[in-house]
């Protein structure tokens, strides 16, 4: 089974002192389509305005325009499962994770990131800045990763079960082509969005944890505070509906 997750916006620092290159990356033969994007963004930052700076980034802090105002192909590069962070990434806890569960999820999880594209958890990739939903040069980002890269991943998941768990913004970047299962989760009536999060992020860990390999095995996976209210089909997508307790 793979599981489709979101990046977060914010990452923690450091890495290894090397670059990323095509051996760094998930589907290594695309790796020149995929630099057409970081090289485009990589000369934008250099010469872009304080002002075109913070709306790509998200934030008037100079410390943090500085920061990610540098050469990304001399960054230090990280785990992408690692450098990400964030409330999914709060509850995933993949660093406390025992070994077979880390393994699963760098085997099994595909992060679509708004600069990247599709990366696998264990991917490595430097710190970088970019707002959800901000481009440069005009370039349509999702379109040009779903129009590169959707066949290969087509290949790639033609023979496992998907489950969706990226935020809406990400379903740009590639649309599944197979009966796929998703979740949505409501609290008094009401579907959650910021928390639904946190929620991800907990089955996920469950998920590695316990090794599951199919839909069969993730339905009978007990989820605490978490009640399966209904399931809605829709053509391709199957989706779970929880109740939070």
């Amino acid at each position: 089974m793979k599981i489709l997750f979101s990046p977060s916006e914010t990452k923690n620092s450091g890495g290894e002192q090397k670059s990323f290159d095509k051996n760094s990356l998930i589907f290594g033969e695309l790796f020149d389509k995929r630099l057409e994007i970081i090289n485009s963004y990589n000369d934008f930052i250099k010469i872009a305005s304080k002002e075109e700076l913070e709306k790509l980034f998200g934030t008037k802090k100079a410390d943090i325009l500085q920061k990610y105002k540098t050469d990304i192909f001399k960054s230090s590069t990280m785990k992408a499962i690692l450098r990400y962070e964030g409330v999914a990434y709060d509850y995933l806890q993949y660093a406390n994770l025992e070994k077979k569960a880390q393994k699963y999820i760098d085997d099994n999880v595909l992060i679509f990131s708004n600069l990247f594209g599709v990366l696998k958890a264990d991917d490595e990739i430097p710190d970088y800045k970019l707002k959800q939903g901000e481009t440069f040069d005009d370039l349509k980002i999702e379109k040009f990763y779903s129009d590169n890269f959707s066949q290969a991943l087509d290949e790639y998941l033609k023979d496992e079960d998907v489950l969706d768990l990226r935020a809406g913004f990400y379903e740009k970047f590639y649309t599944i082509k197979k009966p796929y299962l998703t979740m949505k989760f409501i609290k008094d009536g009401k579907v959650v969005s910021h928390f639904a999060k946190a929620y991800r992020g907990e089955i996920l860990k469950l998920i590695a944890q316990n090794s599951i390999n199919s839909f069969d095995e993730l339905m009978n996976l007990e989820i605490k505070s978490l009640k399966v209210e209904e399931i809605k089909e829709q053509k391709l997508k199957k989706e779970i509906v929880y109740s939070i307790n």
